[in-house]
């Protein structure tokens, strides 16, 4: 159980209490990814109605010996956000002699059991896991000397990004991997609602689970006594912010306590939890430019759902 004094000291407490204090109220979606939210959301990925994944794999997997060439022999790919690295893995089979290979996840045992298989698998180039928050700054391991550093930020991951959040990700990449670096972005494109909205509430309620896991999650580390039985899942298509919102929504008047304090709630009052921003190409080449990075190349899919761009540090 959580005390005052080391509620201050927990990242996650913190969030949860300014999230929970503020109107409306909101939680970072970094903290839907423990152990179980990583397992559900890659159950997520190969769900029929979520288009983003098989997409964004078979563009990776037409363009990966081209994108891969662009970069060269000997490099450090270092990817943001890894999860179990599924499509990283079209990219570390069309590399030419990679030097390393650096995996960041903020979920560490995720993150760990991943890299064990990829080893496996890969016994050609190093894999050195990391973990961190992609939006912190990041320390990377020991690479080899000469190696180039490439970026890989798949599953347009960038959409759950503020605009200020991105400018400062794509600045602190910028830096991380330097004036020869390389950068592969995969991002979501603006598409109709009836496309979008199943994507994010799937009829087998995957989604409602990953989402409610984060109530599931405050109970067990932070003590908080969420009903999760009083909240469910919603997906709402915001247009004028070209962005999927989710949103846990209160089904009734409830109050939820954490070390003393409580938090009420009206019925229908949301907590949103995370943000999926869709974008044009232009939009993304003015957000690389402006942070020191030139769009070399973009491929998309046939229906252009999805992009995935190559990026030079210019």
């Amino acid at each position: 159980m959580l005390t005052k004094t080391n509620v201050q000291a927990c990242p996650f407490a913190r969030d949860l209490i300014d999230g929970l204090s503020s109107m409306p109220k909101s939680l970072p979606c970094q903290w839907l990814y423990d152990q179980r939210g990583s397992e559900l959301f890659e159950a997520i990925t190969e769900l029929p109605e979520y288009y983003p994944t098989r997409t964004e794999t078979k563009i990776l997997a037409a363009h990966a010996d081209r994108i891969m060439s662009a970069i060269g022999p000997q490099a450090a790919l270092i990817e943001y956000g890894a999860g179990a690295s599924i499509k990283t893995r079209i990219l570390l089979d069309a590399a030419d002699r990679l030097a390393t290979y650096v995996p960041i996840d903020v979920s560490a045992e995720f993150l760990i059991q991943t890299a064990d298989d990829l080893r496996q698998t890969y016994r050609d180039f190093a894999i050195q896991p990391v973990v961190a928050n992609f939006l912190a700054d990041i320390t990377l391991p020991a690479l080899p000397e000469h190696a180039s550093r490439t970026g890989f930020f798949p599953g347009s991951t960038i959409g759950n990004l503020s605009d200020v959040e991105i400018q400062h990700f794509l600045n602190s990449a910028r830096q991380l991997l330097g004036a020869s670096g390389h950068f592969i972005l995969g991002y979501d494109l603006h598409k109709s609602a009836d496309i979008l909205i199943p994507a994010y509430d799937d009829a087998q309620g995957v989604t409602a689970a990953f989402n409610l896991n984060l109530l599931v999650r405050a109970n067990r580390e932070l003590g908080t006594d969420f009903d999760v039985t009083r909240f469910k899942h919603q997906a709402i298509w915001n247009e004028a912010f070209s962005r999927i919102e989710m949103h846990l929504v209160s089904q009734c008047r409830q109050s939820v306590r954490m070390n003393g304090q409580v938090f009420n709630f009206d019925v229908g009052e949301t907590i949103h939890t995370e943000n999926s921003r869709k974008f044009t190409q232009i939009s993304i080449e003015q957000a690389c430019l402006t942070s020191g990075w030139t769009v070399q190349e973009t491929f998309n899919d046939p229906d252009n759902l999805f992009a995935v761009a190559l990026l030079k540090a210019n």
